[in-house]
């Protein structure tokens, strides 16, 4: 049969990615977790200590995200229905978007299933329109950092639009941006710039404030305006003073600001907040909003916990906990010889390898000494740039880094590392 030469096709491209090492379907299956303060993971009955998760302030295990997750299941079931237009919105999903949007200073804000979902779903709608009855006309130039998260590619590929409708500026580089601007101001009516606020591979947080100051310079420039969408799914609940992320940290401000539950929350999920014109506009048009289920109304009740956490003092003492654990681990890890691949504050420590087997190594070693990290290879970063992703949460002990530096130590030396 034709589909039996199908599914050959597809096993070789399988085969391919398996012989390229960049597999990934071969997950650990965690089983579960301790109850320990700093709860280790569940494999094959044995105990691992979990320094790749993107819970920055070890709020997934929190008891009162747990408490009110039972209670907001109990008060509305165990899924949403339907999607809100046709079946209403719950008041748990509508009490998360206002505390949302208070919570980063903004009119409104939209949940969606997750941040992915609300990327897709945002620029399509902001660049392109929904139909072809839309006022929006389509003349916008579409201006992306050169390493942006893979949910913004695809978003900025959905509009469909011309080669000369999409641009990239340099990784980090607002002064390049600015040129693109100048050099495309007679050509299009708006432009929609966009970013990641923290980059996920490195830790390293855009200049959100030159950024700023670049988009305000072009704005009166352009017919329809010069918008700008920060995508800080890894910059909020897990950087500044107050966790409100790459704005607060950069000082700069996004007109659109894009998010996620799923990490430094604790729950999970995305949204989006912005003023009350955009948000409007996206609730009769972000598809993956308007024909998707929303999250459940029990991660909705957790993640509305979550919110209140952060902006608690509770939540300031974990803010603070994890720059406290940032820099002693990035201390004691250089003082044992490791190189980091860059520099940041951020949650996310990478230390660079440079050799892709032993970066595979490197990771097994330290499985087998009961710690989880995740390996980052060529061509997700350049070539000779291989690196291990440490991340580090607020409920990461004391107990926890020292054991992790000794035994990270212990396997780099039976590596060839240091």
């Amino acid at each position: 049969m034709p589909k039996s030469n199908f599914y050959k096709t597809l096993k070789a491209e399988v085969a391919r990615v398996d012989a390229a090492a960049v597999t990934k379907r071969e997950e650990n299956i965690i089983e579960g977790f301790t109850k320990d303060s700093s709860p280790r993971a569940l494999i094959d009955g044995d105990e691992y200590m979990v320094f790749n998760s993107n819970d920055y302030l070890g709020l997934r295990h929190h008891s009162e995200l747990k408490k009110a997750e039972h209670i907001s299941s109990d008060n509305y079931g165990a899924g949403p229905g339907a999607v809100r237009f046709i079946s209403g919105s719950l008041k748990v999903h509508r009490d998360l978007e206002k505390a949302l949007a208070k919570f980063h200073g903004r009119d409104d804000g939209m949940i969606f299933s997750s941040a992915f979902a609300a990327n897709l779903a945002v620029l399509f709608s902001l660049i392109k329109g929904q139909s072809k009855d839309s006022l929006l006309n389509n003349n916008t130039l579409v201006l992306s950092d050169e390493l942006n998260h893979r949910s913004i590619i695809d978003g900025i590929r959905l509009a469909n639009l011309s080669t000369e409708q999409k641009a990239i500026f340099p990784h980090l580089d607002p002064m390049q941006a600015a040129k693109v601007l100048e050099e495309n101001k007679d050509k299009f009516d708006r432009v929609v710039v966009v970013t990641d606020g923290v980059f996920s591979m490195l830790g390293e947080f855009q200049d959100l404030k030159k950024l700023r100051e670049v988009v305000d310079q072009y704005d009166k420039v352009y017919k329809e305006g010069v918008l700008l969408i920060v995508d800080d799914a890894h910059g909020v609940a897990g950087s500044g003073k107050t966790g409100r992320g790459t704005e607060e940290v950069m000082s700069g401000k996004a007109d659109v600001l894009i998010g996620t539950l799923g990490k430094g929350f604790g729950a999970d999920g995305g949204y989006v907040v912005a003023d009350r014109e955009v948000i409007d506009y996206l609730r009769e048009s972000a598809a993956t909003y308007i024909y998707s289920n929303n999250i459940s109304p029990a991660t909705a009740g957790a993640a509305l916990a979550s919110v209140s956490i952060v902006n608690s003092g509770e939540g300031q003492e974990l803010i603070e906990n994890l720059a406290k654990n940032i820099e002693f681990f990035k201390k004691e890890m250089k003082a044992a010889g490791f190189e980091f691949a860059a520099e940041s504050n951020h949650p996310i420590q990478p230390l660079l390898i440079g050799e892709a087997e032993k970066t595979k190594k490197m990771t097994k070693g330290l499985y087998d000494e009961g710690i989880l990290v995740t390996n980052i290879n060529y061509p997700v970063v350049p070539k000779g740039r291989d690196e291990i992703r440490v991340q580090i949460s607020a409920t990461h002990t004391m107990s926890d880094l020292k054991e992790f530096i000794k035994k990270a130590t212990l396997v780099a030396k039976e590596v060839g590392i240091l």
